[in-house]
């Protein structure tokens, strides 16, 4: 019980630390930085949505979504340009 109580109090802390300083930070837009998602990404990210989608048609659907399709070119996917 006592355990219990030391995380509920541990938990209690740091919610209210959060709240006093605004929320938890929000990551910095980046600066005209180029794109740096390299061909092994685009492939793994390909891969992984091919893993949870539902069909054929559901897996070009979340790629478009995510501009991982290759463009309309036949170049590069929307996500390295």
């Amino acid at each position: 019980m006592s355990g219990s109580l030391e995380v509920r109090k541990f938990l209690f802390t740091q919610d209210d630390g959060m709240s006093r300083q605004g929320g938890p930070s929000v990551p910095a837009q980046r600066s005209g930085e180029p794109s740096r998602i390299s061909d092994d990404q685009v492939h793994r990210a390909r891969l992984a949505v091919a893993r949870g989608a539902l069909g054929a048609e559901d897996c070009r659907t979340l790629l478009d979504m995510l501009g991982l399709s290759p463009g309309d070119d036949g170049g590069a996917p929307p996500v390295q340009r």
